[in-house]
């Protein structure tokens, strides 16, 4: 085979890459993922309430300690750009939100120092955990079967996962969704403290 043929052979397929990736993104990215079952549902919220991680602070956090929130629940990484695009808008909703009981929580899957630095850098003002390879397989629990960053997650005030979103999530997207959660009442055992 000729060089002609075979650079266009491989620019017919780095053509033919890109578009299926351009398809899956706009088909798995940005939108909520197919409901998941309530088997389902219970153990990913069981896998990610159970979770102790450490923040950026070294201190080790109870992800159950969030309960009674409505909780928006963020893996994602420094190295990964749909990540940093939308952290700035869960900062913003954050500080949006916060006194009506919305927490955000990021989980980092990523090495220690950058999370930190870039934690302090963008001024992200809601908890920040820092996980290691095992927390692959919370996310996968709670419906990230394609393993892809950022995969986000939302739990009501009682436990239980309300949506998911494989992808970057944009802000008018998830208050929409944020909103209705905050005006259910507190479950009865948090009305009480």
């Amino acid at each position: 085979m000729s060089k002609l043929k075979r650079a266009a052979l491989f620019l017919g397929a780095a053509v033919f890459a890109l578009s299926a990736g351009f398809l899956l993104r706009v088909q798995f990215m940005e939108s909520p993922q197919p409901a998941l079952s309530s088997e389902e549902s219970k153990q990913g919220a069981e896998a990610i309430l159970a979770a102790n991680l450490p923040d950026i602070n070294g201190e080790v956090q109870a992800v159950s300690q969030w309960l009674g929130n409505v909780l928006v629940v963020n893996f994602w990484a420094t190295w990964c750009e749909p990540c940093r695009e939308e952290i700035p808008e869960f900062i913003e909703t954050q500080e949006k939100f916060r006194d009506q009981g919305l927490v955000f929580l990021g989980v980092a899957l990523d090495r220690e120092e950058p999370v930190i630095a870039y934690s302090h850098e963008f001024g992200i003002n809601y908890p920040v955990l820092i996980g290691d390879l095992s927390v692959w397989s919370i996310a996968e629990t709670a419906g990230n079967v394609h393993s892809v960053l950022p995969y986000t997650v939302v739990i009501d005030r009682h436990g239980e996962i309300v949506e998911t979103y494989l992808g970057r999530v944009h802000q008018n997207i998830l208050e929409e969704l944020v909103v209705g959660l905050l005006q259910e009442p507190l479950p009865a055992d948090k009305t009480d403290s």
